[in-house]
């Protein structure tokens, strides 16, 4: 039986359900609080890579099988806060339907009164107004509902029944990971569009070329071709960044954040234009 809807799903499926494992191993295993610290530590740069793939996972399933979808959703959403369904609704029918409108986007980087909100606000604003949001995007999609509600009570249960038995293993281990994940998902969104109001796709979103990024996070970077075909899977993103690379500006090329921009950047193929140490937008 294929599983899988696409193979190059295996190894990110694997590599991100063993931590889960660990994870699971550390919570029942660890009488330290330095052991926990230590793992803590070790594990939160991992993890906050898992954000991009459960954005990925989120726009196509990985599965074939729904069981199996909604369980590797349970392992997403104690790496990155992020339940079943609810990227879907804010970020999948929010956000992707209404990036070029500010007065709309799920992910608005714009003030009301039309100036660009700085980093820290917009990642402040997203992540407490984020469910929100997908709520009243559910709303308009009860398909969607079943899955949201459902799913979201059984995390909070899960994670209920984790403090019962060791609130301090459980704060360190997941909830702490869980807040982590939820705020650089939000964050993310900020340097893909912030300063870029336009109604040209092509000229809406910013991209990192870099090898070593777009291995962390399945070909993030290629950001333009991902909204301009959203449920292409990330394995294909770079073919078809290819196929319209001349038409995103080049001034539209970023780097990673630090420390990813010391990983090995590969090639890039096509010019990039540094803009500082960051990917920040041309917000302040």
């Amino acid at each position: 039986m294929n599983v899988f809807r696409h193979r190059e799903d295996l190894l990110p499926v694997l590599c991100i359900v063993s931590l889960t494992l660990l994870d699971v191993v550390v919570f029942f295993s660890a009488q330290s609080i330095w052991v926990l610290g230590a793992w803590l530590l070790v594990a939160i740069g991992p993890k906050a890579c898992i954000c991009s793939w459960n954005h990925h996972h989120q726009h196509l399933f990985t599965f074939h099988q729904p069981l199996l979808n909604r369980l590797l959703e349970l392992v997403y959403a104690f790496h990155t806060g992020i339940t079943t369904n609810a990227w879907v609704l804010h970020h999948v029918l929010g956000h992707h339907v209404n990036y070029l409108d500010q007065s709309k986007d799920e992910s608005a980087w714009k003030r009301r009164d039309g100036s660009t909100m700085g980093e820290l606000e917009y990642t402040i604003t997203i992540a407490l107004t984020g469910y929100l949001r997908a709520f009243q995007v559910a709303r308009r999609y009860p398909r969607y509902q079943a899955g949201f509600f459902g799913m979201g009570l059984v995390v909070l249960l899960l994670l209920a029944a984790a403090f019962a038995w060791n609130w301090l293993n459980a704060l360190l281990v997941f909830a702490i990971p869980m807040v982590a994940g939820y705020v650089i998902t939000c964050w993310h969104t900020y340097c893909h569009h912030a300063g870029l109001d336009t109604q040209d796709p092509y000229r809406a979103s910013h991209n990192i070329l870099h090898r070593s990024y777009n291995i962390l996070t399945g070909n993030l970077g290629f950001h333009t071709a991902h909204h301009v075909k959203p449920k292409l899977h990330w394995s294909r993103l770079p073919q078809f960044h290819a196929t319209i690379a001349d038409r995103i500006p080049a001034d539209l090329y970023k780097e990673p954040l630090f420390p990813v921009n010391l990983l090995p950047a590969g090639d890039y193929r096509t010019p990039v234009v540094s803009l500082g140490s960051d990917c920040r937008g041309r917000g302040d």
